[in-house]
């Protein structure tokens, strides 16, 4: 995967298969501490300690459509280029939350991505879950929740409609670019 913003994607496609009806995503670059912090979190079925011990083991996987999980492995393997920190914690009926430490200025991190897209995009695969969102920038941050949006919405225009997702997406956008001062990076 060449962006952060497809582990992430990957990730919460995992915690949809697993159940969850939260998933919180915070994208936390703090760039005076020179660390990238990705942290997923979810409410889904969890792992037991063995399948969590070997979880990042590409030829560990509960898929039966192919042998090989490559997703956690590949997520691990790009925080450790870097120098950074890869780690999960999960429990049986809890849920899991993969943290991902990345080293912010190191030529080997690879791009965050377009996170306004991957958000539309996981939201639309299946808008029954709730979903927050939270993006943090040297301290400033915002932060976008699904629950707040059906309760704007009513029970009657889902999630996933297209003009919905749009402006999912275009709201994601124009805050992250807030962040930025202005100009996404």
């Amino acid at each position: 995967m060449t962006e952060l913003s497809l582990h992430i994607l990957d990730i919460a496609q995992n915690s949809i298969k697993a159940k969850a009806t939260l998933i919180e995503i915070t994208v936390d670059e703090n760039v005076s501490a020179n660390t990238l912090t990705i942290v997923i979190k979810d409410n889904g079925c969890g792992m037991d300690k063995e399948f969590l011990r070997d979880v990042v083991n590409p030829f560990r996987t509960t898929r039966t459509t192919r042998k090989v999980g490559l997703g956690l492995s590949l997520f691990k393997s790009a925080c450790e280029l870097t120098g950074g920190k890869f780690e999960i914690e999960s429990e049986p009926g809890c849920g899991t939350t993969v943290t991902a430490v990345l080293v912010y200025d190191s030529i080997d991190r690879q791009p965050l991505g377009d996170m306004a897209s991957t958000m539309s995009t996981i939201i639309g695969g299946n808008d029954k879950i709730d979903y927050v969102y939270k993006h943090v920038f040297n301290g400033n941050f915002f932060e976008f929740s699904t629950a707040e949006i059906r309760k704007v919405l009513g029970s009657d225009i889902a999630l996933s409609e297209l003009d919905v997702l749009k402006w999912i997406e275009d709201f994601i956008r124009e805050e992250t670019k807030n962040l930025y001062g202005g100009a996404l990076k």
